[in-house]
């Protein structure tokens, strides 16, 4: 099954980068949704995971690694746990992850799962993604797997000089755009790549 959802959802579909092919075929997606919906683990959707949460359909999980065009060393920031599959494939493609998660509970079901698998260069925190993880800053790249409504200035200044965030934006029920984010010279600059439906990024209040 996960060669043919390589083969029929990410290949024939423009994904080009042997590297995120590869990670995606590495890694069991099943092992990253409830039980009850595994047979679907490798269909072309998004599934619903704990708390109201959702897991990417396998195209934009890796159409948003391709973007970022990574390279082993990496430090990566990822925003939204969720059930960690993202976190997984950065991880396999052997850039160090850090990843926040707001609800606590799949903070912790992530960790343990990215633990078994023996992805011990993934660091999962239950936190506000809005604030980033300032004590690890700065980051090769960013990647935001909830949209927030605008696009938050700590992720900006957290990046490094040269790096990238990929970020989709946009109310739940108007377009969310993809956008990529670039930082060069102290000068930000914005691409839209592709109308995305994402699970809201909800901001922590104390």
């Amino acid at each position: 099954m996960i060669n043919k959802m390589v083969e029929e959802q990410l290949i024939s579909r423009g994904i080009k980068s042997e590297a995120v092919l590869e990670a995606m075929r590495n890694v069991p997606r099943h092992l990253f949704v409830p039980e009850h919906l595994r047979a679907y683990a490798y269909d072309d959707s998004p599934l619903p995971v704990a708390s109201g949460q959702t897991i990417s359909q396998p195209y934009i999980v890796a159409y948003m690694t391709e973007q970022l065009a990574l390279v082993p060393g990496m430090k990566i920031l990822e925003i939204g746990t969720g059930s960690g599959y993202q976190a997984a494939i950065l991880a396999e493609l052997k850039c160090d992850v850090y990843t926040i998660e707001r609800i606590e509970e799949l903070a912790v079901s992530a960790k343990k799962t990215l633990a078994d698998l023996q992805f011990d260069n993934v660091n999962v925190k239950h936190g506000d993604g809005y604030s980033g993880w300032p004590s690890e800053a700065p980051f090769d790249a960013i990647i935001v797997t909830a949209a927030p409504g605008y696009i938050p200035e700590k992720l900006i200044e957290q990046l490094k000089d040269g790096g990238k965030m990929i970020i989709p934006v946009g109310e739940l029920h108007s377009v969310q755009f993809l956008k990529m984010i670039t930082k060069k010279d102290g000068i930000v600059a914005s691409q839209d790549l592709l109308p995305v439906r994402f699970v809201p990024m909800v901001e922590c209040v104390d």
